[in-house]
C-alpha cells in the first residue's frame, strides 16, 4: 500500500525532497534536480523507470548526495 501512495507522490525537478537515505549525515531538505553524472544520463538513455536524482542544497552551503533513488526521498509538504 506504502509503494501506491509513493507512486502518488511524483517528484519533478526542482521540488523540495526530504532525502532519508543511506547517507544518514545528509538527511534533510533538498531540491532534486536529475542526476548529471554519465552512469545515469546512460540509464536514462537505455529507458530504464529506475531515476535517480543529485540533491542540491537550496542554501548553497552543503554538497548533496548524487544518485538518490526514488525510496530515499519524500517530496515535502513544502513543495505545494
Amino acid at each position: 500500500m506504502d509503494t501506491l501512495f509513493r507512486s502518488l507522490d511524483l517528484i519533478e525537478p526542482g521540488d523540495l525532497v526530504i532525502y532519508h537515505g543511506t547517507i544518514t549525515e545528509r538527511h534533510g531538505l533538498w531540491l532534486a534536480v536529475p542526476c548529471p553524472c554519465n552512469l545515469c544520463d546512460v540509464i536514462d538513455a537505455m529507458g530504464l523507470t529506475d531515476l535517480r536524482f543529485a540533491l542540491i542544497d537550496p542554501w548553497g552551503e552543503l554538497s548533496g548526495p548524487l544518485h538518490a533513488r526514488r525510496e530515499s526521498i519524500t517530496r515535502s509538504a513544502a513543495s505545494g
